[in-house]
């Protein structure tokens, strides 16, 4: 599978406005990419495209099917072929049960998973007649197994999970590389809300070297830190009566 560089075309990445998208716009620009970055919130952009002339802002709306597409003509028309997208909008609303709020389930497969097949929709076609490219959808660690207060977001991230291992094996026979992320705990505006422990935690720029130095290698999944990734991992193996004590005991539940 052919490695995509700049040299190939730009890097979009979604959900770029702060946390790990912004982190990984900068850390893309720095390697020589042509970034461009997308979210609703227009003064944001700017504000990580003005950290490096390798940045552009198209803002957009994830959940707007429309809007994607003509984002996607926009960066095409201004920087040439997407060569790297990074699916990376997403949302963390805690489940905070026993009150139940569908609403929070709503938004969140809408943004999370309803998003990234909009960004798909526009994407596929355009790599597809190139005969190459590479799709990155960044999921969770908590897509691995049910966590504290993660209900609906952690539903979202295993969806993302099982439709990108799917795309993987669809989209190689056309020349598109589809590769899945999951972070574990990363400081950012999301993860500040959690009342609980974070074990192994990192910061967004690190998270952000790992991813790009994942994609690099053209990597079909990139885990870290792996320490903790295999620990769930593990457990997501244990007998699901037994994972639920475990994992609930471990965040004091």
């Amino acid at each position: 599978m052919k490695i995509m560089t700049p040299q190939h075309g730009c890097a979009w990445i979604t959900g770029a406005s702060s946390g790990i998208g912004a982190a990984l716009a900068q850390e893309l620009a720095g390697r020589g990419w042509q970034v461009a970055i997308s979210a609703r919130r227009e003064a944001d952009l700017k504000a990580v495209a003005d950290t490096n002339v390798n940045i552009h802002p198209f803002a957009c709306d994830v959940t707007d099917r429309a809007a994607m597409a003509q984002t996607v003509a926009d960066i095409e028309t201004a920087l040439g072929p997407i060569a790297l997208a990074v699916m990376n909008a997403g949302i963390y609303l805690p489940t905070a049960l026993p009150d139940f709020d569908p609403t929070l389930f709503d938004r969140t497969f809408e943004v999370n998973l309803g998003g990234t097949v909009n960004g798909l929709a526009a994407l596929v076609p355009q790599m597809v007649g190139r005969g190459e490219g590479h799709i990155s959808l960044i999921s969770s660690v908590a897509g691995y197994g049910g966590l504290v207060t993660s209900a609906a977001y952690g539903a979202s991230k295993a969806a993302l999970f099982n439709m990108g291992e799917s795309l993987a094996m669809d989209l190689k026979p056309c020349g598109v590389h589809v590769s899945m992320v999951a972070p574990g705990f990363v400081k950012t505006p999301a993860t500040d809300v959690n009342p609980f422990p974070m074990p192994f935690i990192i910061e967004a720029d690190d998270a952000a070297r790992r991813i790009a130095n994942g994609l690099a290698k053209n990597q079909t999944h990139i885990a870290f830190p792996r320490r903790f990734a295999w620990m769930l991992r593990v457990f997501a193996m244990l007998p699901r009566g037994l994972y639920v004590r475990l994992a609930g005991k471990a965040m004091n539940r």
